[in-house]
Order: C-alpha cells, then structure tokens, then sequence
C-alpha cells in the first residue's frame, strides 16, 4: 500500500511539473471541434481567440510566444492571408514606443532619473507622511515616461536605503533613548547591583571560578550594549558554574523596555514596520497611477490607441493631448487619495506628527534620514552635459506631442501641406534617431572638463565622439515582448473585424440594451479589474476590447465611454504580487506580505474604479462628446453589418 501511494504521489508530481505543456496540448485539442462542427470564418476565428486567451491568460507559453499564436492559426484557417497578419505586428505604436525607450535609455544611462527622484525626496523632507508623498510624486513623474516596472525597479532601491537608515538609527536610538530616560533613576540601581556583585564575586575563594564570574560580569555589562536585552550565551555558563546567588543579580541588569524589543524582526519598532510597508507599497501604486497619465505610460494605453485608431480610423479623438488632459486629473485625485489610504492603513490618523515641515519636529532619525538623501544626491555631483541634453529632449518632445494637433488651436502639422501623415511616432523616432548621433562629450571642450561624464559607460571617455546611447542601451531595454504581444493584440482584432465574430458577439450581447450607458462602463470596469488580478494587463485588455467595441456599437453607445475606463482599470491589478512586475518587485524587498497587499490594494482598486467613473461622468463627457453616438461608429457600425 505505501508503495502504492508514494507511486501515485510520485506520478502526481510530474503531472503537476509538466501542467504548462499538459495544457498547452489539451487545450487546442478540447477547443478543435468547434471549427470541424461549424467551418465558418466566425467559428474558426472564436476558435483562434480562445485558444490564444487561454494561453495567455495561463501563461502555459510566454507571452510573446502565445501572441505568435494568431501568424499561423489564421492563415491555416483560412481567416487571414499570412501577408496580412504579419502585417498586424508592426503598426505606428511600435515605432513609438522605439523613440521612448530610446529617451528612456538616454535618462537611465545618465542617472537623470536619480538625480529627479532625490531632489523631489530632498524637498518633500523626512516626515514618514511627506517622505511617502514625495516618492510618491517623483514615482508617478518619471513612470509618465518609463515603463512602470523600470520606474519602480530604479525607486526602490532608493527608499531601501532611506528605509534602512531608519531602521539603523532606530535601534541606535532605542539604546540611546533608554540609556538617557533611564538615566536618574537606573543608575543609583545599576551601581548599587555592580557592588552587589563585586562583594558576591569576592565572597568566592576559589580563583578559577573568580575569574570565570569576573569575565562574565563584563558581558553582562557589555552585552546589555545591543539594547537587546538578551542574555549572552556565555551567561548560561556563568549561571551553571556561581553559587545559586549571582544569576538573580545579573538577570536584572537588562532593561525591561529591551526585553520586550522583538527577536524575531529587523524593525526597532511596530511603527517603523509599519512605515516600510507605506512607503513600498506607496511606489507600486505610484508607478501604476503615473502610466495612466501619457499614451506612452504603459503597454496597456498602447494597445488601445493602436485597436482603437485600427477599428475607428474615421475618429480623431485619441492623440498625446487629449489623453493627457482627461488622465491627468485622474491621476492627481487618485496620487492624493491614495496617500490618505495608506497613510491611515499603516500610520494613522496623525497627520500634524507625520507631515510637519518644521524643523523643531524633526527627530534624530528624521535627520539622519534627510543627511542620507543627501549623501546620495552629493554622489551624483553636478549636472553633466548628458543630462542637460536629454533633459532638453524630453522637454522638447513632450511640447511636440502637445502642439502637433492640440484641438482648440491649428498645431504645428498644418504648416506641412499633406495632412494626416504626422503621428506621435514622428516626432518620438525622429528624436530617438538624433541620441544616437550627438556626442555625450560637450563641443570644444578638454577631456578634463568632461569628467563629468565618468559614471557613465567607459567608451563615452576613449572615443570623444561616443552618442548619448548605443545600440546596446537601447536593446537593453526594449520590450520586443511587449511588441509581439500588442502585434499579436492587432491580429486577432483584425481576424474579429474581417470574419465578423465581432458583429456576432454584439448581437448576443443586445439584451444588455435597457441597461443605461453608467451602469454599462461600471459592469466592464469591475470585470475588467477582477480579472487583471490573476491576467497579465496586455493580454486581458486585448481579449476584452473587441468585446467591448462590439457590445458598444450594439447598444449604441459612445466606444470611448467604454473602453477608456475599461483601459485605465485594466491596470488596477494591484492586490497581489503576480497581478503585475511592480507589485513582485516590491513584494520581494520583504517588507510587505501578501496579506498587507491584498489589504491596501483592495481600497487602491475601489478609489481607482471610483475615480476613473467620476471622470469618465464630468469633464470626459464633452472632452469626447460621449454623449451621443457619434458618426464614425455609426459608419463602422453599418460597414460591420454589411
């Protein structure tokens, strides 16, 4: 019988070893009915969809595998030409995203993200609240333009070693603060013990034993130094070898406060604890809320411009400004908000003790604090050339992005003749393209005065001529994965349009039709949430978005007034570490378990859902007048039908 059951434990354990490629086989297997049964293009494309759904959404293949999934299932089933699909894996997004990693290189390569985040830790000060706060804001700053997992993989050792120091000057300050409040009344007490001692150490005659108990006393004193309160392990000895009298003198020296200091964590304090999982969970959050603001933020934003602009190309609706203006108040209500939630979470209600500026507040820890931001700051030395220069692009094409076609005056696109030949991707390849031209080394200048440049990569010193980035930066950090997942995004919503599962799908969802536009979004919202938290983002927003659109048209409602909040929620997947790469960054820091995540989160989840309603409700409505059912879905609508 035992091995009977240790063969079946045995078979068990490569069964569940091998469930990624047990699903990767089964799954088409179970699905390939459907086409054989019913060989129409919609049977064969809903086949397609499920299969790569279920691939992603299981993670049974890589991503970018999975998307691939689409290249040679559609052609094989004759939905799509393979000229057609391979076409889908390229678009206008791609060579956009290029020009920001490009950007994104260039800021990571010469430290100006560090430089940013420090100065804004440096005014917003050592205050757990406001020190929350300020790495807050720079988190949500710099993941405007850099991807949320390398903003959050470049903060967090930063607010490591803030947390740290705190955690250092606490134990220091715990000793210190006992030794000084103790000062008056244990120091009568600790002589009048150490003489006890001493006449009880003479009492013994025999010399051996005089020492042994001699050398223990010094322990006992030194050891009482950890502020621990521990008894060292040479005590034991002492008490095994006195004369029954000596163990209850030396057992008194510690303190009481330092016996009840915890032997199982690294936190001097509760409260200390509790400011680690703030602030580490503060920069997850952060990096989400500050991808939403741009079209760039995150992939997330990108495979909705891409479908949408590829289902809608009538709607001129969605650019760089447009995005911008309508996420942007989102994103400072939800920073704020979400402040309050952690702050009241893990640090209470205090606000006047944890957000005071003033300097009289400030304790020795807090300073100390404060003088380590510093330290880190003075390491980065002065502003170098590089930094001047990528700052002037990132400047620059942010202002091209705003003025190409901002709406309510002509952009800077109508001096060209041609209409409608300029994209974002213009501007963000066209600036790519120059890094890779300019020297890092300052014109006319000595290679002394570029020493500046010294942190960087070493052929920036040998070659005089060296760009800003190389070929090597920016491979580094390109996501191809993310590319071949969008690409993988637009196959299937162009199978969906051209063997019209879309339009089927639509007419299935019709009874939804008596449900008001509000009551819609928020359904799709809060679907779109809950399964984020298990999906990737790419891969659940992809799947969704067709259905969306369909169901949209079918219920005659504005496209935007469904799939922007659904977009924007989709990255809410913040109550558990495998929700996105941010969350497992911060989670595998140690700070914070999975419980204090699904806690925070949760509330992180409603104010995001909460927020994204109130907007889409207000200032959304005439930003892209989605009050009424507009003419470019009208005309898709019939095409669909037709």
């Amino acid at each position: 019988m035992r091995l009977e059951a240790a063969a079946r434990m045995d078979l068990f354990r490569k069964l569940w070893r091998a469930r990624k490629l047990i699903l990767v086989v089964l799954i088409p297997l179970s699905l390939l009915p459907l086409p054989l049964i019913h060989p129409t293009s919609e049977a064969c494309c809903a086949y397609v969809l499920m299969v790569t759904a279920v691939y992603w959404v299981s993670e049974a293949v890589p991503l970018g595998a999975a998307a691939l999934v689409p290249a040679f299932l559609y052609p094989l089933f004759g939905v799509l030409k393979s000229s057609e699909v391979a076409a889908e894996y390229c678009k206008d997004t791609t060579l956009l995203l290029m020009g920001v990693i490009c950007l994104a290189a260039s800021i990571e390569k010469w430290n100006l993200h560090k430089r940013i985040a420090l100065r804004m830790v440096m005014v917003a000060g050592a205050k757990p609240g406001m020190l929350v706060l300020g790495f807050m804001c720079c988190t949500v700053f710099l993941s405007m333009w850099l991807s949320n997992t390398s903003t959050t993989a470049m903060v967090m050792p930063i607010a490591e070693a803030v947390l740290q120091q705190l955690i250092c000057t606490g134990l220091a300050d715990s000793h210190e603060d006992s030794e000084t409040a103790d000062d008056g009344a244990v120091s009568d007490k600790q002589e009048n013990l150490n003489k006890n001692q001493l006449e009880l150490l003479y009492r013994n005659d025999s010399s051996d034993c005089t020492k042994r108990e001699l050398s223990t006393l010094t322990e006992v004193q030194t050891g009482d130094v950890n502020g621990l309160g521990l008894m060292p392990v040479s005590n034991q000895d002492f008490i095994q070898h006195t004369n029954g009298h000596l163990p209850q003198i030396a057992i008194e020296i510690p303190n009481v406060k330092r016996v009840k200091t915890r032997r199982d964590s690294q936190y001097p304090t509760k409260r200390d604890h509790m400011i680690c999982k703030c602030l580490s969970l503060s920069i997850t959050y952060a990096a989400t809320i500050g991808g939403l603001i741009t079209i760039t933020g995150t992939s997330s934003n990108l495979i909705f411009a891409e479908q949408f602009n590829n289902r809608y190309p009538d709607a001129k609706s969605i650019n760089f400004g447009t995005w911008f203006i309508f996420s942007f108040p989102i994103a400072i209500i939800m920073l704020v908000l979400t402040w309050l939630w952690l702050h009241f979470l893990f640090l209470g209600c205090n606000f006047r003790e944890t957000c005071s500026l003033s300097k009289k507040r400030k304790t020795r820890r807090e300073m100390l604090s404060e003088k380590r931001i510093h330290e880190e700051y003075a390491k980065l030395g002065p502003i170098s050339y590089p930094e001047v220069v990528t700052g002037v692009f990132f400047i620059l094409m942010t202002l091209l992005w705003f003025t190409r076609e901002p709406g309510f005056v002509p952009g800077w696109t109508s001096l060209f003749e041609k209409k409608g030949y300029r994209t974002d991707a213009t501007v963000s390849v066209l600036l790519g393209f120059l890094l890779f031209l300019i020297p890092a080394r300052r014109p006319f200048s000595s290679s002394s005065s570029s020493s500046c440049c010294r942190n960087a990569v070493d052929d920036s010193e040998s070659d005089p001529l060296a760009p800003m980035i190389t070929w090597k930066d920016f491979q580094r950090l390109m996501p191809w994965e993310i590319v071949i997942l969008v690409g993988g995004g637009y196959a299937l919503a162009a199978g969906c349009k051209v063997s019209g599962l879309s339009v089927w799908i639509g007419r299935q969802l019709e009874p939804m039709s008596g449900l008001p536009p509000w009551a819609v979004t928020l359904l799709a919202c809060l679907l779109v949430s809950a399964v984020t938290e298990f999906a990737s983002n790419p891969a659940t927003l992809t799947v969704f978005l067709p259905i969306l659109s369909a169901l949209s048209e079918t219920l005659r409602i504005n496209p935007l007034h469904t799939l922007i909040p659904s977009t924007m929620c989709v990255s809410f997947g913040v109550m558990l570490p495998v929700g996105n790469p941010p969350n497992a960054i911060v989670f595998s820091y140690g700070h914070v378990k999975i419980s204090d995540m699904v806690k925070a989160g949760f509330g992180v989840n409603l104010i995001g859902v909460a927020v994204v309603m109130l907007a889409i409700s207000t200032w959304g409505a005439p930003l892209f007048n989605l009050n009424e059912f507009p003419a470019w879905a009208e005309a898709r609508n019939v095409t669909g039908i037709l």
